[in-house]
């Protein structure tokens, strides 16, 4: 399916001079003078390059649909990580790059969302969110009371965050994957 170039949303994936890419970041650009543009930033989903490429509204860029399956992650060796496909039982081994920093949330029995292309995997979707235990968090400096203070902490997959000044060693959290951010402390 082609669409324009002023199109692009993140995480689209497009086939370009010939490799797949998900665009990463977009920017819509209007210069003084000459067409609006826009700037692309994109990772190749086979090999892990990325680039940065300027779309104008008149061009047009060839958007990819993938297949999705639901996977469930069974384990890590070493590099490599071993998801069960969910309906055949049939068992695939990755590297972890292919999932980038959010391989370190992953966790046993964890369910995921594999993104294949001509059967191949290209991409493992994790849940936005998962639930983590603080394992070290700094102590409070006292007279910081601002509102935008927050503290490192340590999580159980070895995962640096910052977090709110409540929230002590031993506390289950919510996190952010993709952002490694704090979003709320867990029930």
């Amino acid at each position: 399916m082609k669409i324009s170039g002023v199109d692009i949303r993140p995480g689209n994936i497009l086939e370009y001079e010939g490799g797949i890419w998900r665009a990463v970041k977009i920017q819509h650009t209007q210069p003084g003078k000459g067409g609006a543009y826009m700037q692309v930033e994109m990772k190749n989903l086979i090999d892990g390059r990325k680039t940065n490429v300027r779309f104008r509204s008149a061009e047009t860029v060839e958007r990819v649909r993938l297949d999705t399956k639901d996977f469930q992650f069974l384990f890590a060796d070493g590099d490599m990580l071993t998801f069960m496909d969910k309906d055949t039982y049939e068992q695939i081994t990755l590297p972890s790059d292919l999932l980038g920093d959010a391989a370190a949330f992953l966790q046993d029995g964890m369910d995921v969302v594999m993104e294949l292309h001509d059967e191949k995997p290209i991409s493992v979707q994790l849940p936005d969110q998962i639930e983590a235990e603080v394992v070290e968090a700094d102590a409070v400096v006292k007279g910081q009371t601002a509102s935008s203070s927050y503290k490192p902490a340590v999580l159980d997959n070895g995962v640096r965050v910052m977090v709110p000044p409540h929230i002590s060693a031993g506390t289950r959290i919510v996190v952010d994957v993709y952002e490694q951010t704090y979003v709320k402390r867990a029930d």
